[in-house]
């Protein structure tokens, strides 16, 4: 498959804190690929990088075939790369329908062919029955789908997805591998997660890397790498492992 979005030796130091060390790997055009690990593992970081929010120290960062390391946030956003945030913080004021309304009109200037956009995608994500909503009255699963739909607005060719299972109970986790896995399919558009739920990673993800203290200690098909020695140690724990 081609190659979307390639990062290559990247590396990210805060003072004398390493928090991202020689990072590399290639996602394919169609691909969901996790990105797992314990808590400080330069996971985020990773993402900031990707996206335009941190400049890498070291190394290469290139998507569709250009370097983007370096860019701004929107510059790398409208290049085809949208993401969801750690922490949900829709606009509270306003409704469901104009949260994803801003993120269509980052390549739409005709109103309707935005609003058009929004509705679609909130349809997609069981949204469209509360476009009318307030933001700030939505429960958590609401707002994580609300994020995943102001992202998805901006037309992405990759997704960035931080943590989007994160508090959801199992139904609710359930439903969105359903509709993460609809998108990929339906829409062809790829997917970069960072997740701690493991049943998510595993349903999801065809590759997988593993970042502890900032290096990679292991990468490839989920069902190998979660037998890895270095990684039951390092972050699944022994019972973790069927």
């Amino acid at each position: 498959m081609t190659a979307l979005l390639v990062v290559e030796g990247v590396g990210k130091r805060f003072r004398g804190l390493t928090a991202v060390d020689r990072v590399s790997f290639t996602l394919a055009a169609g691909e969901i690929f996790a990105v797992i690990g314990p808590n400080g593992a330069g996971k985020t970081t990773l993402f900031n990088m990707i996206a335009g929010v941190l400049k890498p120290n070291d190394g290469a960062i290139s998507f569709c075939g250009e370097r983007i390391d370096g860019l701004t946030p929107d510059a790398v956003c409208r290049r085809g790369i949208g993401r969801t945030f750690q922490i949900v913080r829709p606009f509270p004021g306003l409704s469901v329908e104009d949260n994803v309304l801003i993120g269509a009109l980052l390549h739409r200037k005709d109103m309707a062919a935005a609003r058009r956009c929004a509705r679609d995608v909130l349809g997609r994500l069981d949204l469209y029955d509360k476009r009318g909503v307030q933001a700030a009255s939505l429960t958590l699963p609401d707002r994580k789908r609300l994020e995943l739909a102001r992202a998805l607005a901006t037309d992405p060719k990759l997704l960035l997805l931080d943590e989007v299972m994160a508090g959801l109970r199992p139904t609710e986790t359930d439903r969105m591998v359903e509709i993460l896995k609809t998108l990929n399919r339906e829409t062809g558009v790829s997917i970069l997660l960072i997740e701690h739920v493991m049943r998510a990673v595993m349903a999801l993800a065809g590759h997988m890397l593993v970042l502890h203290h900032g290096a990679p200690i292991a990468s490839g098909k989920p069902e190998e790498v979660v037998r890895d020695p270095a990684v039951i140690t390092s972050y699944l724990g022994q019972e973790t492992v069927i």
